[in-house]
């Protein structure tokens, strides 16, 4: 079982972490008493949870005083852990409080520096203990992503990079709310005026053999494909865990299922981890 605590500086991006590892297939816990993270370091032991990301922090006030004995316990009983420790600039800090407007959990009197000051202190000795100390001064939350990604997708054979879900569909029934980007792609030649092909879908080769063999679909699948090939490693880039691409056509039976797996098959090749779903091909 891999275990990580992740803790540190209210306001320094530990929700942006969780998130991080969220995303990357951990089970996640935010705001976890000191307390209970032995208890639940045991339950997931006996589960088939193997990848744990918690946030415990000064948050959980006079419990939190207790946080470096529980972790003592982890070492004792052999749980394999890692703390990672986010950190800031008290000016940063500040200044990210001003702008949400939310109250630091020791301030008193609207005395936001000095709170930040006292959780310094605080975290003193944790944070001597920590086994990676990011600091967020001057990177964006896409830059903590990134440095999340390549601290640990390199230590975990299972990491989960970007995923891919392609989506065929017909217009006639609506466009896909989730997608992130859609194609439009009717004007290609119809196999559903073709008697022997109506009753096909995509999927059947003679489908796929006639929407393949007009000029325009070549030309259109070489600017597609290209376009995809540039666009993804740029969402990669942003931080971007999930991606989904919606091809539509008038009934989702043919041409949009042909093309749906001409793109899986293209981003398969890549190595991408992509799953398709023909939403209305059985309408």
């Amino acid at each position: 079982m891999k275990f990580i605590l992740i803790t540190g500086m209210s306001g320094a991006g530990k929700s942006t972490a969780l998130n991080f590892f969220e995303d990357s297939g951990y089970f996640c816990v935010d705001n976890l008493p000191p307390d209970l993270i032995s208890k639940f370091a045991e339950l997931c032991l006996h589960s088939e949870m193997n990848k744990i990301a918690v946030v415990s922090d000064i948050r959980g006030g006079k419990f939190f005083e207790d946080l470096t004995n529980k972790l003592n316990y982890l070492e004792e009983n052999q749980i394999e852990h890692e703390i990672l420790f986010l950190e800031a600039s008290d000016k940063s800090l500040v200044d990210r409080y001003k702008e949400t407007r939310r109250r630091h959990p020791l301030e008193k009197e609207g005395r936001v520096l000095d709170a930040i000051r006292e959780e310094r202190k605080k975290l003193e000795q944790l944070r001597g203990k920590a086994n990676n100390i990011i600091d967020t001064t001057n990177i964006s939350i896409k830059e903590l992503k990134q440095k999340l990604k390549r601290n640990y997708s390199g230590q975990d054979k299972d990491f989960q990079g970007l995923t891919i879900n392609i989506i065929s569909f017909g217009f006639k029934y609506g466009i896909p709310l989730d997608a992130d980007m859609v194609f439009d792609v009717r004007f290609l030649a119809n196999p559903y005026y073709v008697d022997s092909l109506k009753e096909l879908t995509g999927k059947d080769k003679e489908v796929k053999d006639y929407i393949l063999k007009w000029p325009i679909t070549k030309r259109f699948y070489n600017k597609f494909l290209d376009l995809i090939g540039f666009l993804i490693p740029e969402y990669e880039k942003e931080g971007k865990s999930h991606l989904s691409i919606a091809i539509g056509c008038t009934g989702g039976h043919h041409r949009s299922v042909t093309t749906a797996l001409e793109l899986q098959e293209f981003l398969g090749g890549k190595g991408y981890d992509v799953t398709v779903n023909h939403r209305d091909i059985n309408k």
